[in-house]
């Protein structure tokens, strides 16, 4: 089944998978920034999330496929590697969750001005899991403020950080704790 996108949504879909790709390269990078600094908490946390993004990718990828567009596989900018700390890092991951939320928002503006009610329905599920990432990464920031700074605080928010990542993937699977 053909469904006409217009040329001004291919480009933002396109861009979007370019997001999400670099979103998954991102958290990639930070994954082994945290292996770096023994983090193996966050380590897993940002593995799973580099996975995830990936998806959404692909996700992105299914949906043009499926009306009849070849997606553009675009090239990524290489993401940072450095961070003076944990409460950077995880500001910055916020950071990043918000850009690709505005992108998503901006996206759905254009669905709803070219009535295009296929993408409308497509993009709810990112509207809805970008509520819920972003809503994960400031409860991980509120953690880290009250468990404070220093070398013993950053054993304290791995384990946080791991008990968070082990619910969503409970929660993801069913097995809810």
């Amino acid at each position: 089944m053909k469904i006409d996108l217009s040329a001004k949504m291919q480009d933002a879909l396109n861009k979007q998978i370019a997001y999400e790709g670099y979103a998954s390269n991102f958290y990639l990078a930070l994954a082994y920034w945290c292996d770096f600094h023994a983090l193996e908490g966050c380590k897993k946390f940002f593995m799973r999330q580099s996975e995830e993004e990936r998806i959404h990718m692909l996700k992105i990828y299914d949906y043009l496929s499926d009306c009849d567009i070849h997606p553009v596989t675009p090239a990524y900018e290489q993401p940072s590697s450095q961070y003076a700390n944990i409460q950077e890092v995880f500001q910055k991951v916020f950071d990043q969750e918000r850009s690709v939320t505005a992108s998503i928002h901006s996206i759905l503006k254009l669905a709803n001005e070219e009535n295009d009610f296929n993408t409308q329905q497509f993009l709810q599920w990112y509207v809805d899991e970008q509520r819920e990432e972003e809503a994960v990464i400031r409860t991980i920031i509120d953690r880290i403020k009250i468990i404070g700074e220093g070398g013993q605080s950053l054993y304290y928010i791995d384990k946080e950080v791991e008990k968070i990542n082990n619910n969503i993937i409970a929660t993801d699977t069913g097995n809810v704790a």
